[in-house]
């Protein structure tokens, strides 16, 4: 199995590109494939994988604005996106793509699925997920609670979603953000499964509670939680972050599920 990283960090500092890998390296250690990954930089250098030498595709989350702004790479970007689900529409032995925060946000807003636009406020934290009638259904969630916790870090969304769009597309809603009942907001789009292939979450699931946990004890990082948020809920957020029942149980699911089903998949038919 060889995996592509798609890197959408900008060159920004980040614990998603250590955790993506640090899964990696656990699936591929365990499958015991001989398989690889490497890691792509999109934004930075305008680097997209060629899809015919990579079965597997993580493109990752990032800073900034995800509609287009006229980059060299964002239309790179599309025709990977357009690339992958057209390759699957003519070939058995299919490719596989997990997209996550900032890749979801572009590749919801490329195939016209609904409304990406800014928040009135970041949202950011250790939150509850909660599921879809559909979300129930999902394989990814099988070993998940009914709601379950997930890293939240953005300053955009997908709402408004275009029912028409989704059901000809034969993509799946699977997932809300939280409840909140005080404020008159549409909850915004957390998963999608686009197709039996391609896998979205607003969320980051690769999050780790070490790599959080620094983050979060970051005396910088701290106070501006607490200046932001106050202290209960950064405390909060250190309390859910060893709670092995949340962010944990969700990093040790969803990719790794996303990665052995993908293997599995290719495997029988390659």
């Amino acid at each position: 199995m060889n995996i592509a990283i798609l890197d959408l960090y900008d060159g920004r500092p980040n614990e998603g590109m250590r955790c993506i890998k640090m899964l990696c390296d656990q699936f591929l250690s365990q499958e015991g494939s001989g398989g690889r990954y490497d890691i792509f930089d999109v934004r930075q250098k305008n680097e997209i994988p060629d899809i015919d030498k990579y079965q597997i595709f993580i493109s990752t989350g990032g800073p900034g604005n995800p509609l287009p702004e006229g980059h060299a790479w964002e239309k790179k970007f599309y025709k990977f996106i357009d690339d992958i689900f057209a390759y699957n529409q003519e070939n058995e032995v299919k490719k596989y793509l997990f997209l996550i925060c900032h890749s979801f946000q572009i590749a919801s807003h490329h195939l016209g699925f609904g409304v990406v636009c800014k928040r009135k406020s970041t949202s950011f934290g250790v939150m509850p997920i909660h599921r879809t009638e559909d979300g129930e259904n999902e394989p990814l969630f099988e070993k998940l609670p009914e709601v379950f916790y997930a890293v939240d870090s953005r300053d955009y969304q997908l709402i408004q979603p275009d029912w028409e769009k989704i059901n000809d597309f034969g993509a799946k809603v699977l997932c809300l953000e939280k409840v909140r009942p005080y404020v008159p907001l549409e909850r915004a789009i957390m998963a999608i499964r686009f197709s039996d292939e391609v896998f979205g979450t607003q969320f980051h699931p690769e999050a780790d509670s070490e790599g959080m946990m620094h983050y979060f004890k970051q005396e910088e990082k701290m106070l501006a939680v607490i200046k932001e948020y106050g202290s209960e809920k950064y405390e909060e957020m250190i309390d859910r972050l060893d709670d092995p029942d949340k962010i944990m149980l969700t990093e040790a699911v969803i990719i790794p599920t996303f990665l052995r089903t993908a293997a599995e998949n290719i495997l029988e038919l390659a």
